[in-house]
């Protein structure tokens, strides 16, 4: 039986979440009391199927979708009942996002494409350019600051998305097949950078993969079964 209890250190709660979608008179249950919670400086794997929920789960967990019903406490605070301007206002505040595809404006090199989010929370140029420098930095790319995306590698691009996400030092980081992009060894190279980043941070990140050998290397994995979520360990991930 799974612990509902609040805990004060969660960086995101997601409680007895409930979603369904119709299809004619067919109703699906993605999401059916399904329960987790996100400690900081972990990664955690979702897996399972595709059409099992994964993608919905996230939405919800980032705020961008509502659930029929269950909460999502984020840093303490529950979201589920908050309007769409206040809900914004926590995605900025306290949410990083990692997509498959890296979505870099391809006219900004790849320390202004970091410096951007910065900017828009009210950051001066020279603060926003520091951070961005040394995100880049730490994920090896030094020598690729003024580097547009088209001049960037799949792997570089994608890192500059991750950095990206991590501008605003944000508590929680969701990502959605952050490599499913890239091939093996680069996708393990910029797996391990981003691990070891979410450990460094102490960022909670919640990451859907279809990788199982990337899932085994997590801290933790959840697998959504019939609407809920099962953690398992990693290493019996297959």
């Amino acid at each position: 039986m799974q612990d509902l209890t609040p805990h004060p250190t969660a960086v995101l709660e997601l409680v007895e979440l409930r979603r369904t979608f119709h299809q004619g008179a067919r109703a699906i249950h993605v999401l059916d009391g399904a329960h987790a919670r996100l400690m900081p400086g972990q990664a955690v794997a979702l897996v399972g199927p595709s059409g099992a929920g994964k993608s919905t789960f996230l939405h919800i967990a980032g705020l961008l979708e509502t659930p029929d019903s269950g909460s999502v406490i984020v840093n303490g605070r529950d979201c589920s009942k908050m309007d769409d301007n206040a809900r914004t206002r926590v995605r900025r505040a306290e949410m990083g996002f990692v997509y498959q595809f890296h979505q870099l404006l391809p006219e900004f090199s790849a320390v202004e494409n970091v410096m951007i989010p910065q900017l828009i929370q009210g950051k001066s140029d020279r603060v926003a350019r520091a951070r961005a420098t040394e995100l880049l930095t730490g994920l090896g790319l030094a020598e690729r600051l003024e580097h547009r995306p088209a001049e960037l590698s799949g792997g570089e691009q994608q890192r500059t998305a991750i950095a990206r996400a991590l501008a605003n030092s944000p508590r929680l980081l969701l990502a959605d097949e952050p490599t499913g992009n890239l091939d093996p060894t680069t996708s393990d190279h910029v797996f391990s950078e981003f691990v070891s980043l979410i450990e460094r941070t102490g960022v909670a990140a919640l990451i859907a993969t279809h990788n199982m050998d990337l899932a085994r290397r997590m801290h933790r994995v959840l697998r959504m079964e019939k609407g809920q979520l099962v953690e398992i360990r990693p290493e019996t991930v297959g």
